[in-house]
């Protein structure tokens, strides 16, 4: 049961409430394959339909080990000049795909008015550290030299997505600061990622248990992806993030991973990089793709992509 010390919106706890009753194991105690159908099966349930979109197409780039997936979003059918955001999933590196993020992908097409390429990388376990960043930084340059796939010419990168994906966010535009591609990062918006080592911060005591993301799902999606937590590539704190462009980030207030989120913009703060932060109180992680579960996460997706907009107007 959720700890009720803590501020819990009225759909949030009703959510809970729901997920409690309706038992089940979790995604360390049934393993990869059905963690994947799990998530697939949670987000038919409780997250928002899809916007209608002018263009959704799938399409592949080349990769380090093979063609990668990619899914093409875009409110127009023909545009001029300009920024393309890549979104890149979460789900621990274990589980997620295009499918489960394919509203939300609709979703920030729709709100910036600009096209998405949504990546499907290799993921773990079959695929360990560093078969995620190698396919989101090869898919990256790919959009970046304007490809003949996407029929539009790519001027900036905006780089989004949410917990492994905020963490892949970051990982992908640190790559494309140091070694450029053909078009430059203009913004990146990580939503509650993973940026820094979690295992000592409050907050995920404080919610290891009762709040959808466990504790216990954390150190197995850890222990699944492998790889060196002193690699920047792993854990981009370790690495130097002086160049980071400017950046919004957003956490749940009832998130394990919440005080990630807080210590990396915190940091590039410190370091001079223009930052917004919106860390939202009552919410747990995952509601940018539980919004009909939970109606309330909706207004929380449009602040977050309102910050993000007025960044890419200013950069772009």
């Amino acid at each position: 049961m959720a700890d009720t010390e803590h501020y819990v919106r009225d759909d949030v706890r009703g959510f809970l409430d729901m997920l409690e009753q309706m038992g089940g194991q979790s995604v360390e105690e049934v393993g990869a394959i059905e963690g994947r159908q799990q998530m697939k099966a949670l987000g038919a349930v409780a997250e928002s339909e899809p916007r209608k979109l002018a263009v959704i197409k799938d399409l592949t780039c080349p990769g380090p080990a093979g063609e990668i997936p990619l899914r093409f979003y875009d409110t127009k059918e023909s545009r001029e000049a300009g920024p393309c955001v890549i979104f890149i999933h979460g789900g621990g590196f274990v589980i997620g795909d295009l499918d489960v993020y394919h509203a939300l992908c609709s979703e920030i097409s729709h709100h910036l008015d600009l096209p998405v390429v949504s990546v499907d990388y290799r993921l773990a376990p079959e695929h360990t550290f560093p078969a995620a960043p190698d396919d989101c930084e090869a898919a990256a340059r790919w959009v970046a030299s304007s490809p003949a796939e996407l029929g539009r010419e790519i001027t900036g990168l905006v780089i989004t997505g949410d917990s492994a994906g905020g963490n892949l966010t970051i990982v992908t535009t640190n790559q494309l600061m140091n070694e450029p591609a053909d078009a430059p990062v203009i913004v990146q918006a990580p939503i509650y990622p993973v940026a820094s080592d979690v295992s000592q911060h409050s907050s995920l005591a404080a919610f290891a248990e009762g709040f959808l993301l466990t504790g216990a799902a954390m150190s197995w999606f850890t222990e699944q992806y492998g790889g060196d937590a002193n690699d920047p590539r792993h854990t981009p704190m370790v690495g130097d993030c002086s160049n980071t462009p400017p950046t919004v980030v957003c956490t749940a207030g009832l998130d394990p991973l919440r005080d990630s989120g807080r210590e990396y913009a915190s940091h590039l703060v410190g370091l001079g990089t223009e930052v917004v932060y919106l860390e939202f109180p009552g919410i747990i992680h995952g509601f940018t793709t539980l919004r009909k579960a939970i109606p309330s996460g909706q207004r929380d997706l449009e602040a977050f992509l309102d910050a993000t907009k007025l960044m890419v107007e200013r950069y772009k």
